[in-house]
């Protein structure tokens, strides 16, 4: 009789320790899982822009290599008869210019581009501090 009494005095105490244990893990899985959630919107608003942007980038490319073919047959149709070659060597120099000063761009802009998951990775750090404070 003693020790169903004893053991009866054990069981709430153990209870009791691991229900702080179980509320800060379903703390820490909520926790998680909305830090997950972030990810996946902010994945996917990167594939929404990215997706956007090449579909910009090819349309602007393909109209501008058409009016550029364009306006190229229609300088050197005009300066046919007298400066054929100097015309067509002055488009290409400028064509390539061009070129290279765009690839300039294009690399300036992806080496200051923002990091993946900025937000996410700050909502950590601020989760991380906010853990660290408490203890």
């Amino acid at each position: 009789m003693h020790r169903r009494f004893t053991r009866a005095l054990d069981q709430p105490q153990m209870k009791r320790q691991r229900s702080p244990l179980k509320r800060m893990f379903g703390a820490v899985c909520a926790l998680a899982r909305t830090r997950l959630e972030l990810i996946s919107i902010e994945l996917s608003e990167e594939k929404e822009r990215l997706f956007t942007n090449i579909c910009i980038c090819l349309t602007a490319a393909v109209f501008g290599m058409l009016s550029l073919m364009t306006l190229t047959a229609l300088i050197v149709t005009v300066f046919w008869e007298r400066y054929r070659w100097q015309v067509l060597a002055i488009l290409t120099a400028m064509y390539s210019v061009i070129a290279v000063l765009c690839a300039f761009r294009v690399r300036a802009r992806i080496r200051t581009a923002p990091p993946f998951f900025s937000a996410t990775c700050a909502e950590f750090a601020k989760d991380c501090k906010a853990l660290t404070e408490s203890q």
